[in-house]
């Protein structure tokens, strides 16, 4: 019998799931293989959220598999040698797997070329797994040019592309016997998960997804930045982990039509987006990728500043809302990101990278591409047209969470405030004040603005 191997990486679903598919259709016996990859905790990006959902996803994996006639096959170590040895034990012809885009997927993608070229057998890099579409599958027109650095157009041109159907999940999945399996990981032990953090899965991913598009999706485009409401989706760490297809997202938002799902949509292409720059740029996961000549502040003030702002003691009640919300729930609105980055950065004028870092020590969905560019066009020095533009925590939370219901949510403390005041307590009547154990603001605003302002020469 002819066997080909899957290699489920950032993919762990079976509906909409191309390598399987192609498999399927081209042998006789599949094994389902997943690695729990030393190079990623060597790399230090074994976050214990990231970790606790991953075992949820492969535990619901697993059990897809069984209920098909099949089974998940774990194993631990380098993944290009483990590959290499399922490979000896079941005379695989073809090694099918989703194609990535960080330097670290290409250097794996490489590693398994040689080691598979060996023994003769077969590599097959799917395209659009990950992401809707392939990171080339749209270029800027002109010589040389690889990438688009802009969303607006790469939106229009991403607009236009034809998406692949999505596949159905198989019937019946055939699995060769013998392959030693070592047991599922398990959240059970780990130390460090955020007491909030959501379950994982392809069938928890599903239900969430069918009840966004019934009860929320509809009005994405007018609340998606209403903090208080929790209005988006938060489909993004099974975005991350692949037990939502990208592709079928869009395609079932397209279907509903209307403008919340052209703005859901956009979003999802925003994903896209930060995929294709990565991929034609792998160094831009720790370096500018437009560099502002930047001269970060450093030394035992940055350093204390940058903790309050970790601990969610900065003296801005949104900002430290959103802080909080992130250490419990390893996960923060979307609004709420771009808010405590623009503070980090251009407030507090600290450097990008120790914000992204902090980020992926927590997000469940802490993803290279999406993490690090989006810190790095808050920053400045990324993909955004306006480097210099500066959020206003305090304008922001008033627009953003009008009655303070968001803040009173995660700064408790501050619950006895009512309305927008709540979003400046420096203002309140001194005694008031001192009846609420809550610190004072790390800097003031303007101090902050000139800094940054000196820092990057506007004057």
């Amino acid at each position: 019998m002819s066997v080909a191997i899957v290699l489920f990486t950032s993919d762990l679903r079976l509906h909409d799931h191309p390598p399987l598919h192609a498999a399927l259709a081209s042998a006789d016996e599949v094994a389902p293989l997943f690695v729990l990859d030393d190079g990623v905790e060597a790399a230090g990006f074994g976050a214990p959220n990231r970790r606790a959902f991953l075992a949820d996803c492969l535990r619901d994996l697993d059990s897809g598999l069984r209920e098909r006639g099949g089974r998940l096959i774990i194993r631990q170590g380098d993944v290009a040698d483990e590959v290499g040895r399922l490979v000896e034990e079941t005379g695989a012809g073809a090694v099918h797997m989703a194609a990535g885009v960080s330097g670290y997927a290409q250097r794996r993608e490489e590693r398994l070329r040689e080691t598979l070229g060996r023994v003769g057998c077969g590599l097959n890099v799917h395209d659009a797994v990950i992401t809707t579409l392939a990171p080339g599958a749209v270029v800027p027109s002109g010589a040389g040019r690889d990438h688009f650095a802009v969303f607006t157009p790469y939106f229009r041109r991403w607009s236009e592309e034809g998406l692949r159907s999505p596949f159905q999940a198989p019937r019946t999945v055939r699995v060769p016997e013998g392959p030693a399996s070592a047991a599922l990981p398990t959240r059970t032990g780990l130390r460090g998960l955020s007491p909030g953090l959501a379950e994982g899965g392809e069938t928890e991913g599903r239900r969430l997804s069918a009840a966004w598009r019934r009860h929320g999706l509809a009005s994405y485009e007018e609340r998606h930045d209403d903090m208080a409401g929790d209005a988006t989706s938060r489909l993004s760490p099974h975005l991350h982990f692949g037990t939502l297809s990208p592709a079928e997202l869009v395609h079932r938002a397209r279907a509903a039509g209307g403008p919340g799902a052209d703005a859901f949509v956009r979003q999802v292409c925003w994903r896209d987006f930060h995929h294709q720059v990565l991929a034609a740029h792998p160094a831009a996961a720790r370096s500018d990728y437009r560099s502002r000549q930047d001269r970060w502040r450093t030394g035992r003030a940055a350093e204390d500043e940058t903790a309050a702002w970790r601990e969610g003691r900065t003296g801005y009640p949104v900002i430290d809302a959103a802080m909080r919300q992130l250490l419990h729930e390893g996960w923060m609105h979307n609004r709420a990101r771009l808010l405590t980055a623009s503070f980090l950065t251009k407030t507090l004028y600290v450097d990008w990278r120790a914000g992204a870092r902090h980020f992926l020590e927590l997000l469940v969905d802490g993803d290279i591409a999406n993490n690090q560019l989006n810190w790095q066009w808050v920053a400045g020095t990324g993909t955004d047209s306006r480097p210099n533009r500066v959020l206003n925590p305090v304008t922001q939370a008033k627009r953003y969470d009008p009655d303070g219901a968001y803040v009173r949510r995660w700064v408790p403390e501050l619950a006895g405030i009512s309305g927008p005041a709540v979003h400046e307590p420096w203002r309140l009547p001194e005694r008031e004040r001192a009846r609420y154990d809550y610190p004072e603001p790390v800097v003031q605003l303007s101090e902050g603005l000139a800094r940054f302002k000196e820092a990057r020469g506007l004057g």
